[in-house]
């Protein structure tokens, strides 16, 4: 809209109970379109008639898709003049997929970025029009990471509406495409047996969702920082407790715990967490399982 752009229409997901009350909330893009007197639609699925009837009524030039959560069938996709772009959260081919930003961090990658790319019948597979790149930092989590995309992409889809007579789409180099599979529960699971560095990735991937976790004392920890630490134990083990920290060996060296959530409470500070719940040197965190480390 900034940028000139006449939006003819709308989609987004349906209004869903949200909060504590579990009151039906509608998506930020709803609100944002009602503010700016956008016609909106909220299908739970682009597969009706009447959707297609929808979407051409409007006759798009192009439409523009970004984390929309729903399955374009490839009927949508030719709908408007110049197709569909999508505005894809990684350096694709790299992370073509569901979770791209988690699984960068998780794989410890130093680079991402945003691709604007030509929606194809493939997953995140068409010709790539436009590239924008962005650092990983040592302290950017899955949520500092999103904000930082969602603004780079912003700009980026806008400027490849405003260009998109002169830009040429790249293919594809499918030989080296990585996949980003949706983010299971169980991968939330800190598994000390593995190296700090990995676990420190993990902790900082599954932040703000789901949060990487452990069990003290069977109940249920959620970990929200660390940093690496030299030392070494059985893995899972509290090699050192002081008034702000402690520290946990890993399968390789060991983690030394900053910000801490106990189940049903707020994230707390290790210094916090620790008056109210004390943690003694050589205590165990998490199931222990003698094993090789792995990076």
């Amino acid at each position: 809209m900034a940028a000139g752009h006449d939006v003819a229409l709308v989609l987004t997901q349906p209004d869903r109970p949200a909060g504590r009350g579990q009151r039906l909330s509608a998506t930020a893009v709803s609100d944002a379109a009602e503010r700016l007197g956008i016609a909106t639609e909220k299908p739970t699925s682009l597969k009706s008639d009447e959707m297609h009837d929808r979407l051409r009524s409007v006759r798009a030039d192009v439409m523009a898709v970004a984390a929309y959560g729903l399955i374009l069938p490839g009927s949508i996709l030719i709908i408007p003049r110049r197709g569909c772009l999508n505005v894809h959260a990684s350096l694709l081919p790299r992370w073509r997929g569901a979770a791209p930003i988690h699984r960068a961090l998780l794989a410890g990658d130093d680079m991402t970025g945003i691709s604007i790319m030509q929606m194809d019948s493939g997953l995140d597979t068409g010709p790539v029009l436009l590239e924008r790149k962005l650092a990983i930092g040592p302290l950017d989590t899955t949520g500092t990471l999103s904000l930082a995309l969602a603004e780079l992409g912003g700009r980026a889809i806008a400027d490849v509406l405003a260009n998109l007579d002169s830009l040429h789409a790249t293919p594809q180099d499918s030989s080296r495409a990585t996949y980003a599979a949706k983010i299971g529960k169980t991968e939330a699971r800190i598994d000390w047996t593995r190296s700090s560095r990995y676990i420190e990735r993990q902790v900082r991937a599954f932040d703000p969702d789901p949060g990487a976790e452990t069990v003290h004392f069977g109940s249920v920890l959620k970990v929200w920082e660390c940093v690496r630490a030299e030392g070494s134990g059985t893995p899972g083990t509290v090699l050192a407790v002081d008034r702000e920290s402690f520290t946990v060996a890993c399968g390789e060296a060991a983690l030394t715990l900053l910000q801490l959530q106990r189940a049903g409470g707020r994230r707390l500070s290790a210094a916090e967490f620790l008056r109210g719940s004390p943690v003694a040197k050589g205590s165990q965190l998490g199931p222990s399982t003698n094993g090789s480390a792995s990076n």
